[in-house]
This record gives C-alpha cells, sequence and structure tokens, in this order.
C-alpha cells in the first residue's frame, strides 16, 4: 500500500510539473538567517513570526518535522504542495494510514481544484499542540505552506501583534 500511494503521488507530481505559477514553497528557511523562536509566558504561548516579502511565517512541527507556514486566516486547510507531502511521506512523518480521499477546492480566483486530504497526527505551535488535524495536499510541485483554520480555529484565542511580529495564543 504504502508503494501505490508514493506512486499515485510521483504521478500527480508529474503530471503538474507543468504549473510553475504557483509561489515558493515555506519549508525551508531563506538562507538560513532567520531563526524563529517562541516565548512563554505564564500561560500564553508567543510565537514570533518573520515577515519576508509582505508576508507574515509561522513556526510549526508537522508530525515533529520542522516547517515554516504563511500564517493565513483566510484559507479554510492547513495546505502543502506534493513537494512537501512526498518529504513528509519518505520521513515516514505521513503513513499509507494518513491519506483520506480527495476533495474539491475553490482557489482565491474563483477556480475549482482537486486535492488529497491528509490527516496530520500532530500540529505543535509553540507550547501548544494540536491532534488529527486535517490538511489538503495541492496536486502541484510548488504551493505555498499555509496554516489554515482547520488549525487555527482550534487554537481557541488568538492575537497578533503586527508591530512586534508576535502571534499569541490563550
Amino acid at each position: 500500500m504504502k508503494k501505490a500511494v508514493l506512486i499515485i503521488l510521483c504521478v500527480i507530481a508529474l503530471v503538474s510539473c507543468h504549473d510553475c505559477s504557483c509561489s515558493r514553497s515555506g519549508r525551508r528557511r531563506p538562507n538560513g538567517r532567520e531563526k524563529i523562536t517562541s516565548i512563554k509566558k505564564r500561560s500564553e504561548n508567543i510565537i514570533k513570526m518573520t515577515k519576508r516579502e509582505g508576508v507574515y511565517y509561522v513556526p510549526c512541527k508537522i508530525n515533529g518535522q520542522e516547517m515554516e507556514f504563511i500564517f493565513d486566516t483566510g484559507a479554510s486547510d492547513i495546505t502543502m504542495s506534493l513537494t512537501e507531502a512526498l518529504f513528509l511521506y519518505k520521513q515516514g512523518k505521513i503513513e499509507d494510514s494518513d491519506f483520506l480521499g480527495t476533495q474539491q477546492y475553490q482557489i482565491a480566483d474563483g477556480s475549482i481544484s482537486e486535492g488529497t486530504l491528509v490527516n496530520l497526527r500532530t500540529v505543535k505551535i509553540g507550547n501548544k499542540e494540536l491532534t488529527n488535524i486535517k490538511a489538503s495536499i495541492v496536486h502541484t510541485l510548488e504551493a505555498p505552506l499555509l496554516l489554515g483554520q482547520s488549525a487555527l480555529s482550534r487554537f481557541g484565542k488568538i492575537s497578533i501583534d503586527y508591530t512586534k511580529r508576535e502571534l499569541k495564543f490563550e
């Protein structure tokens, strides 16, 4: 079964390879210059965000793997490209049993796209950890990692300080 899922993901990747209009993946930090940290105060969880080209990035751990996501309150789910999905799959961070099927999504431009649903066993931001979060794999090689409502809505109260570039979960 594991081999079949990997083959399916690779075929989707090859078919989607011609679509290079997506933005770069957020999996790696550019030039390793920016260290992302969280600050713990009392029961609060304060996360330092980074800002690049007008976009805010949040450090997360997905099934134990450190990744950097775009903070996107407009995204319905956590979203990743085939590149990140294959990386997580090859690292054993996503297993065959985590794949849930496919779903249609409406993109910001109004078009409809199909994505593969996957269960993320853990999503950790700072000292807060969620379990069994639905995410979608976009069927392109390059798409941004988006931290959407499937996770954000489960964190409860969230406040943003854009001046300090801090995200606070209470």
